[in-house]
């Protein structure tokens, strides 16, 4: 589902980049119908917040079926997940209140980096050692984001009352991208559309206008070249753009109606501070709104059916 196939994509992109080894990132939904080529050498991670989702239980019961290894990530001790899996690991981000929850995706982000560095340790560990001790400054860096709520706020009222947003992220970002705007579509009933940035010309760019407002993750870490490009393409076509960029960047400054800087990290570190500015503006739209951001309307907390 949405929140956890996001961390997935991040973690299939580490692992990748890392380790070496492929990882195909799938909806539980779509891979439970299909015959998957897996077998007793693959390993299936099954990610879960509530740990009771039906599709996601379907496809580790297939996976088991042909003998694969089963890990579950889940924040439910105990939960179905939980017992069906070969083994596992808790998120431990405490009780979820929020049905939109979004510490769940800063949780699974976590796992699947940590992961990834187990995984790839053999063959890179001085590079895994230098990205796991910068892991635990990252709370500081959280923190530091978190003193720009005030700034977040102001450029919230400013939207209240547009009706769809593009959000664009390359690479690392672009699982950021996803979330930013499923966050946005859950809890402000606003639409919202996550996209590769490089995809942009192939279709979102003719919806563009000067109603559109277009948030573009731009950190200087991956793709920012090609993503300041993207960004004057809709600069051009008299976009709305809120960038999210790295302190002290000057070249989106330029070129961006909003701007919120995060602090400086590893790429691979870098979605775990991206994402909070989004998870911010869509709560204080929200709220702005008057919607009921802990009980949005037609979601439940697990998805126990199809």
């Amino acid at each position: 589902c949405g929140t956890s196939w996001h961390a997935g994509l991040i973690g299939k992109y580490l692992i990748e980049e890392y380790a070496g080894i492929p990882v195909h990132v799938e909806y539980a939904s779509e891979f439970r119908y299909r015959k998957p080529i897996i077998d007793s050498n693959t390993v299936v991670v099954g990610i879960s917040q509530s740990g009771e989702t039906a599709d996601t239980l379907a496809a580790i019961e297939k996976a088991k079926n042909v003998g694969a290894l089963t890990l579950g990530i889940v924040n439910v001790v105990g939960s179905s997940i939980a017992r069906e899996t070969d083994c596992g690991i808790y998120m431990h981000a405490g009780p979820e209140i929020g049905v939109a929850s979004t510490k769940a995706f800063t949780s699974q982000v976590s796992i699947m980096i940590l992961m990834g560095l187990f995984i790839a340790q053999n063959k890179n560990k001085k590079k895994c050692y230098q990205i796991a001790t910068q892991l635990k400054e990252v709370p500081k860096l959280i923190n530091k984001i978190l003193t720009l709520d005030d700034e977040i706020y102001e450029i919230s009222k400013k939207f209240t009352e547009v009706n769809n947003f593009l959000y664009l992220g390359r690479g690392y970002q672009f699982p950021v991208a996803l979330e930013g705007a499923l966050k946005l579509k859950e809890i402000s009933y606003i639409h919202a559309e996550g996209y590769p940035a490089a995809e942009m010309k192939h279709g979102p760019i003719a919806l563009i206008d000067e109603n559109m407002p277009i948030i573009v993750i731009a950190t200087k870490k991956g793709h920012y070249e090609k993503v300041v490009s993207n960004i004057q393409e809709i600069k051009s076509r008299k976009g709305k753009i809120i960038g999210i960029v790295t302190e002290g960047d000057k070249q989106v400054k330029e070129l961006a109606d909003h701007v919120i800087e995060v602090p400086e990290a590893p790429e691979a570190l870098s979605p775990l501070l991206t994402t909070i500015p989004l998870q911010l503006l869509s709560y204080h739209i929200a709220v702005l709104l008057g919607k009921n951001v802990d009980q949005p309307r037609n979601l439940a907390k697990s998805v126990t059916v199809e």
